[in-house]
């Protein structure tokens, strides 16, 4: 059980770790891996931006937080289990199953 708390605790990496030299993440290129391997917080920070992100495309104005907070888990837990995909990937794989409910 020590051993495993270590691993764990090795394999977190601040957000910070994977900007560009300016600063910039390239959300379109963030893997699941990289996602996955964050602080829970950073990753919570980041769906919230991506869930802006996707519906500032869809021209929706309003959030549904509830809702909202489930897809960003759903979306972390598949990065877990996938941390080959990018991370725009797995959101596409969780709205269409949203869609398909």
């Amino acid at each position: 059980m020590f051993l495993g708390a270590i691993s764990v605790a090795h394999a977190q990496v601040e957000l910070k770790n994977y900007a560009d030299a300016n600063g910039y993440i390239d959300v379109q290129k963030l893997t699941c891996a990289q996602l996955a391997g964050t602080y829970q917080e950073d990753a919570d920070f980041l769906g919230i931006w991506y869930s802006g992100w996707y519906n500032g495309l869809a021209k929706k104005h309003a959030i549904n937080v509830s809702r909202t907070k489930a897809g960003i888990h759903n979306v972390i837990v598949y990065c877990k289990a996938n941390p080959g995909k990018k991370v725009i990937e797995a959101i596409d794989v969780i709205l269409k199953d949203e869609k398909n409910q």
